[in-house]
């Protein structure tokens, strides 16, 4: 498959606007092409690279070589170049991936150039996002959605997902199942207005305390242990207390969903950014605690299909009521209420409520997990940024914040801007990441790629003619960065109306 094949399937998916067509151009550019090429092809199309980071920053690809006249360059050829020039490293490696990166661009046309460069800097953003590739991938193979959403539950990354459907069908995608040490993808919750919204439309249901913390998911097997993140970054080497925590749980295996808090004293919880900090290059001041709500499999069973109920007693057969997320089943409003006192009264956001039948749905936001805030709060993207002045001279303070399209992906409507809620050291540490982002630098404004997100909290949503989504937020303000989310973990616009207060 030549790579031009990608880059006319990326344009055409760029000027659709439409899902179901975006779906098709998709769909057509991976039935030509191999299941080792669609494994590529995913990837390339998401707008991202199999090998994640291959050390090639913007610097790099401001000036292009002169192009080649014609197409000649394989998806797969391209493929291992950028693994080759990942793989360079020591004295010299930054001379030798500019080389191996000339070479490769010398045999790109103009149009072929355009699309590397936008892909090696993050900036391809045609709407291709994971949704919509499945469903593609679906459709390439001719096997059921749900079979291949499911296998990409299990196995975290569509391209291997892909290109077993393109070579196997729906039996390659049934052959999936989950190994202990590979992360899955986690199960999300909807937002919900209040507690009897949420009792109404589940019924009876569990009601959790929702931790102002860092999601976690830990697997052991054996004398082995692995934490990951939600966006299924291995974080194993920076959490030796949670390894210790699972190493101690009376199980050969298990794969436990929850989360990691720093915790005070009285079992109040420290600011987020004190969680956070163990996660980045920020010192350690304090240990971490693990709080688990979930268990997907314990000692050789899988158990995520299992009804929520039926989960929960595996959970407290394994895990004992200190290391566990406080719970209540509650047949009613009013004892979800209770639950929520309780949680807020010890400083955390609200609670989930769940579904005690529902099944362990990884990677989709749907009607099982329902989430209640009585701060109302929101995760947004930034858009662009201002720059600030008086105090905030030097920062990017102002941010331009967008709700995820529900029908345009890769899209997002803008809801308003904020500059409240920042202290010096966001200001500063965002300062430096939306520069890293930036598409469009100008004296006051600063464009970037839709990719950090943060959590908004604000006291209502109204009318407005100003912003294209026709509503906008009400004494926005920010709570904090949420890098451990991806941009496609953002609220839509429908979750926004759906808390409309």
């Amino acid at each position: 498959m030549l790579l031009a094949d990608l880059v006319r399937a990326s344009d055409g998916v760029a000027s659709t606007a439409a899902r179901g067509g975006k779906i098709e151009i998709l769909a057509d550019a991976l039935r030509a092409a191999s299941p080792e090429e669609a494994a590529i092809a995913v990837a390339f199309l998401s707008g991202e690279l199999r090998q994640r980071q291959i050390g090639v920053g913007w610097a790099a690809l401001r000036e292009l070589p002169s192009a080649a006249l014609g197409p000649s360059l394989g998806v797969g050829e391209v493929d291992a170049a950028f693994a080759r020039i990942g793989a360079f490293s020591g004295p010299g490696s930054q001379a030798a991936r500019r080389a191996t990166l000339t070479a490769l661009l010398e045999q790109a046309t103009e149009r072929e150039q355009r699309f590397l460069r936008a892909l090696l800097s993050g900036e391809l953003r045609q709407g291709a996002l994971e949704g919509v590739m499945a469903e593609a991938a679906a459709r390439a193979a001719e096997v059921p959605a749900a079979d291949l959403r499911r296998a990409l539950m299990l196995r975290g990354d569509l391209g291997p997902v892909a290109a077993a459907a393109m070579a196997g069908g729906a039996d390659a995608l049934r052959a999936f199942r989950l190994e202990v040490g590979r992360p899955l993808r986690p199960m999300l919750a909807s937002p919900a207005a209040d507690v009897a919204t949420a009792i109404e439309k589940l019924g009876a249901a569990a009601v959790e305390w929702k931790l102002d913390g860092v999601r976690i998911q830990v697997h052991r097997d054996g004398d082995d242990v692995a934490v990951f993140t939600r966006t299924l970054d291995d974080v194993t080497a920076r959490v030796p207390e949670l390894v210790d925590v699972a190493l101690a749980l009376p199980v050969r295996s298990v794969v436990l969903d929850g989360e990691a808090i720093a915790l005070r004293p009285d079992s109040r919880p420290h600011p987020f950014q004190v969680t956070s900090s163990h996660f980045g290059s920020a010192g350690r001041d304090v240990p971490l605690s693990a709080l688990f709500f979930d268990v997907l499999h314990v000692d050789g069973e899988d158990v995520l299909d299992a009804p929520g109920a039926a989960r929960a007693d595996r959970l407290a057969a394994v895990v004992p009521e200190a290391l566990r997320v406080p719970r209540a089943v509650a047949p009613d409003a009013e004892a979800a209420a209770a639950v929520l006192a309780d949680a807020i009264a010890m400083g955390h956001e609200g609670v989930i409520v769940k579904s005690l039948d529902a099944p362990y749905a990884a990677g989709r936001r749907g009607a099982g997990w329902l989430k209640v805030k009585p701060v109302h709060t929101l995760d947004l993207v930034v858009l662009a940024a201002e720059w600030g002045h008086g105090r905030r001279q030097g920062w990017l303070s102002n941010l331009h914040l967008g709700a995820r399209h529900d029908s345009e992906p890769g899209a997002f409507v803008m809801l308003g801007k904020t500059f409240k809620g920042l202290t010096d050291a966001m200001l500063t540490w965002q300062t430096e990441r939306l520069l890293e982002l930036a598409t469009e630098r100008g004296d006051w404004l600063v464009r970037v790629r839709p990719e950090l997100v943060v959590e908004i909290a604000f006291d209502g949503i109204q009318t407005s003619t100003r912003y294209p989504g026709g509503v906008a937020l009400r004494f926005a303000r920010v709570l904090r960065h949420r890098p451990d989310k991806r941009a496609e973990d953002a609220d839509t616009l429908a979750a926004v109306l759906a808390v409309r207060i």
